[in-house]
């Protein structure tokens, strides 16, 4: 057994706060729906990985991203638009995240900040879900997820 914790950092699935910007063409209330899927599918995929606990982004790339912290003290998964998934600590410390200013296109590079002085391993970048186009490229490169179906329920603008 591992004797790492997960630590999975999320935004609850409300309507009209989460992924905001899927509407349009998707309601506030559609748009919930998808980010709930997601956070199901990531919080399986955390259930699959081993580790001693986990605290409510990725499952092979969660053991990836476990694995490098044997040989780093942090973990770094970039996000295509500027921010970041994931940020794995060997030894987590609040101060290398708390203030760090969260959806900008420079809040990636402003979290790699804080972390220097620190041997970091970087993870592929993924794309963050923003907007509906987003939500298609994501749901075609994982098509047999939650999020996926929920896309495709949902209809306007989804996988065709």
């Amino acid at each position: 057994m591992n004797n790492r914790t997960q630590i999975v950092v999320l935004k609850r699935p409300r309507p009209g706060r989460v992924k905001t910007r899927l509407t349009p063409p998707y309601t506030p209330a559609e748009a919930a729906e998808p980010a709930a899927a997601a956070l199901d599918d990531t919080l399986d995929a955390v259930a699959a990985t081993p580790a001693a606990a986990r605290v409510l982004a990725i499952d092979d790339l969660l053991t990836q991203a476990a694995a490098a912290l044997e040989e780093h003290e942090a973990v770094f998964g970039p996000a295509t638009d500027g921010g970041f998934w994931l940020l794995g600590l060997r030894r987590p410390d609040p101060a290398l995240l708390l203030g760090v200013p969260m959806s900008r296109p420079d809040t990636g590079e402003a979290q790699l900040r804080r972390l220097r002085g620190l041997s970091v391993a970087t993870l592929p970048p993924l794309t963050d879900v923003d907007d509906a186009a987003d939500a298609r490229e994501v749901a075609g490169l994982a098509p047999h997820t939650r999020f996926a179906a929920t896309l495709a329920r949902l209809g306007a603008g989804a996988v065709r």
